[in-house]
């Protein structure tokens, strides 16, 4: 209950609803771009280290610095920071299911670049994702302000 007041108590950014809902959209897209190439590049390095790592522990530190390795990590961290903003900015009921989309285009990434077979159960759920997406993302960013603004 406090933390819900926290949140509702925030103070106004200045910021117009539509301008605030582009720079959630922009963020939106950057959160899902990082993730997504984050992975890919860390799985990229991961498949063409994987026989190296049995050898030595000091396999494992030059698989982390390796320059796929190095930057799907540091996609990774930038899609942490990236997402805690988000998470400021927008409701969690809208970020999760929004940012989702990325594991559709992670299963496209794992059928072109690694060769993955996706039954059509995968496929279905990805469509699923994809319309569940779809919905949310017709709805408002931020229903903390809608709230307020309301008397809720």
């Amino acid at each position: 209950m406090a933390a819900a007041r926290v949140v509702a108590e925030r103070p106004e950014t200045g910021v117009g609803p539509n301008r605030l809902d582009f720079k959630t959209k922009i963020l939106t897209a950057v959160v899902v771009l990082a993730n997504v190439l984050g992975n890919f590049s860390l799985s990229w390095g991961m498949k063409h280290q994987a026989a190296k790592l049995a050898d030595s522990p000091l396999a494992y530190i030059q698989t982390i610095f390796s320059p796929w390795v190095l930057l799907g990590t540091t996609l990774l961290i930038l899609w942490f920071l990236a997402r805690m903003t988000l998470l400021s900015w927008a409701d969690l009921s809208y970020v999760l299911p929004v940012t989702s989309i990325g594991y559709v285009f992670t299963a496209f990434l794992g059928k072109y670049f690694f060769a993955e077979q996706i039954t059509w159960q995968r496929w279905l759920g990805t469509l699923a994702i994809m319309v569940g997406m779809i919905l949310v993302g017709l709805t408002t960013p931020n229903t903390t302000a809608e709230a307020r603004e309301h008397g809720r």
